[in-house]
């Protein structure tokens, strides 16, 4: 690990589609935050879901963030003494943690379907991308009974949620306190045997040091799930900061599935990473004016309570700040 007292941070995107300009706010803030602190930032690619994931959209990450302006300092392409930075080559440390969930009595099988959970749970919902909360219909299940079950099906592993209160203070959110049961007891690995984002992001945030995750907003809602897991397996959280997210009109967030702008057609559209920057700084609350200016042009003045707590509606009068076909094309 490195030296008590230095800084790590990690900007984690998933290779499932090229970067875009939501993406790349929360990249550049995560930049800004540890370079104004004088410390080592990782590049990290988590591509744990390979069935979305492609090596293509790898290389153009890597080469819009460094159009963009922004470097790092570990990472898939330059190495570094935590490697690899690659998820799809960490399963082995993924296991072990598993191993020590298990040992500690933290995880027990899963024979739902998803259609088994729909059905019984007229609750309400958790993460938006789960549906309903698990209702703990596998928590108590007898060993007899599990062993029965599993004759015919593989089962998921879940993380058995202790009750209680969890509280946190985030670096722009504030601080917050939740009932660590509302969103249920989640899954650590799934029956195809793909291990969860969440059981992942903790091993690599912990074995690559990392001291400051600065992310979207849309993840403020894992935190929770995360810490728990540190508990569990004996490891010192992050600190955590969630930025705001780019909304379009409907009210969803900027997204790749959702046809998100892309830093790869900004770039051949003819628009200057300057401009991006800009943009990008002036959304998030750091600059009055989109100004044309570079990440390391931000770094002196930058400071986490700057940040906007809102999320930011994307208009078209907005888009046009950024190249004047985006905005007429939005109208």
């Amino acid at each position: 690990m490195d030296p008590a007292g230095s800084v790590r941070g990690r900007f984690a995107p998933s290779p499932s589609g090229n970067i875009h300009i939501g993406n790349a706010l929360a990249a550049l803030m995560a930049w800004l935050q540890i370079r104004s602190r004088n410390g080592k930032l990782v590049l990290r690619m988590e591509d744990i879901d390979t069935a979305r994931c492609r090596p293509e959209y790898a290389r153009h990450i890597v080469e819009d963030l460094r159009w963009l302006g922004l470097d790092w300092d570990e990472g898939p392409d330059v190495g570094g003494p935590y490697g690899p930075y690659v998820q799809s080559e960490r399963l082995k440390l993924y296991e072990a943690a598993l191993d020590r969930l298990k040992a500690g009595g933290r995880l027990y099988p899963c024979y739902c379907s998803r259609h088994d959970i729909l059905a019984a749970a007229a609750a309400p919902h958790g993460l938006a991308s789960e549906g309903p909360v698990y209702p703990g219909t596998c928590r108590h299940l007898s060993p007899e009974e599990a062993g029965r079950r599993s004759l015919s099906k593989t089962p998921s592993l879940r993380f058995a949620v202790p009750s209680g209160e969890i509280s946190f203070t985030d670096g722009v959110a504030g601080n917050r306190r939740i009932n660590a049961a509302a969103g249920g007891d989640f899954i650590v690995r799934r029956a195809d045997g793909i291990f969860s984002y969440q059981l992942a992001v903790v091993v690599d945030d912990a074995l690559m040091g990392i001291t400051d995750v600065l992310r979207g907003a849309d993840l403020l809602d894992s935190t929770p799930r995360q810490l728990m897991l540190y508990e569990a397996l004996g490891w010192k959280p992050p600190r955590f900061a969630h930025v705001p997210l780019l909304m379009d009109r409907d009210g969803r967030r900027l997204a790749k599935r959702h046809g998100g702008i892309t830093l790869a057609e900004l770039r051949e559209a003819g628009v200057a990473p300057q401009t991006v920057t800009g943009w990008l700084a002036w959304a998030a609350g750091l600059l009055p004016e989109p100004l044309q200016v570079s990440p390391d042009d931000l770094i002196q003045s930058f400071r986490l309570e700057r940040i906007s707590r809102d999320d930011n509606v994307v208009t078209p009068d907005m888009l046009g700040r950024l190249h004047p076909s985006l905005g007429q094309q939005e109208k």
